[in-house]
């Protein structure tokens, strides 16, 4: 009598194997995909975070060449970037930010400059390549979920 129930026990246990195997397959495709999807918002975020603090830095800083009038409310602007940085971003990034905005508010306090004195300082003509090699170099280096 229990030679009869080996092909019946053997035919169950292949059924229950493929439909655990199947489940399990699908539950691991969709927690990669979701990790995935979560990896590529993250990967956004950051990239329109730092699109935002470039296009907000370049125009302070452009008006810091040539005004000595301080807005404080887009300095309080650019500070809310900075803080949105330090929830999302690496350390390196932040700081990289942190000091941009130290330039923005050193050149307002130093004399204006005119085209004239652009050879003196075309050096410092580029107050963010700092930030965006530590943003490039965080993207590159974000590690997927």
């Amino acid at each position: 009598m229990t030679t009869m129930y080996i092909p019946a026990l053997a035919a169950f246990g292949g059924s229950a194997f493929g439909a655990v195997s199947t489940i399990m397959s699908g539950w691991f495709s969709r927690r990669r995909k979701l990790r995935e999807r979560h990896h590529a918002r993250s990967f956004e975020k950051r990239e329109r975070l730092y699109k935002s603090f470039i296009e907000e830095a370049s125009r302070l800083y452009a008006d810091a060449l040539v005004s000595d009038r301080v807005e404080i409310p887009q300095l309080v602007g650019l500070h809310t970037l900075v803080g949105r940085m330090r929830i999302l971003s690496s350390d390196d990034v932040v700081h990289a930010a942190e000091r941009t905005g130290r330039l923005i508010i050193e050149t307002y306090l130093s004399p204006n400059r005119s085209f004239v004195d652009l050879p003196d300082f075309i050096e410092e003509m580029d107050p963010l390549r700092d930030f965006g090699e530590a943003c490039r170099s965080e993207l590159l280096n974000l590690p997927a979920r």
